[in-house]
């Protein structure tokens, strides 16, 4: 098989290389960022409107961020000369790469569970929190509504801490 022009693999490795900044970029800013910075100044409910707000622009952009991942990291991994097949796990960057392969999908499944499971309870709870007041007039801020503040923070600093281990993976590759 012949390898594809120079040109091609310098774009899918520029492309793949920009949808890790991207991605990594974002969860790094939202876990180190905007969640802290929320959660001690916004009350619940503001904090709520802030994270549905910013989580609907981020989501789009992690999703084609993960498309283009998977497609230029496939492409590269079969220009690749240690590929030698699917599980042919035969030497350290093979190694590297199934395990990173592995993480990856982890994070994934991370990002699918923020997506379509944490964010759509979050956003009814908020619609609950918005209609309870106590005697006061306050807000009530329901024990559910800080369990799903608090697996939402997990889950994005989860996703952060496997983007690292994917970058060490990768690193780990390129010197095998």
């Amino acid at each position: 098989m012949s390898s594809p022009p120079a040109w091609a693999l310098s774009l899918v490795y520029w492309l793949h290389m920009l949808a890790t900044v991207v991605w990594i970029g974002g969860l790094a800013a939202l876990s180190i960022l905007v969640l802290p910075s929320a959660q001690r100044v916004l009350e619940p409910g503001a904090y709520s409107r802030l994270l549905d707000g910013v989580q609907r622009r981020l989501d789009p952009v992690g999703w084609l961020c993960l498309a283009v991942l998977v497609g230029t990291g496939l492409f590269q991994m079969s220009a690749n000369p240690n590929y030698q097949g699917l599980l042919a796990l035969n030497n350290r960057w093979a190694i590297a790469i199934f395990i990173k392969h592995l993480v990856f999908l982890a994070m994934t499944a991370t990002s699918a569970a923020l997506s379509w499971w944490v964010l759509p309870q979050l956003r009814r709870a908020a619609l609950r929190q918005a209609r309870q007041l106590d005697t006061d007039g306050q807000r009530l801020q329901s024990r559910q509504a800080l369990l799903l503040r608090w697996r939402h923070t997990f889950l994005v600093r989860l996703n952060l801490l496997l983007a690292v281990v994917v970058l060490a993976l990768t690193a780990l590759a390129r010197v095998s």
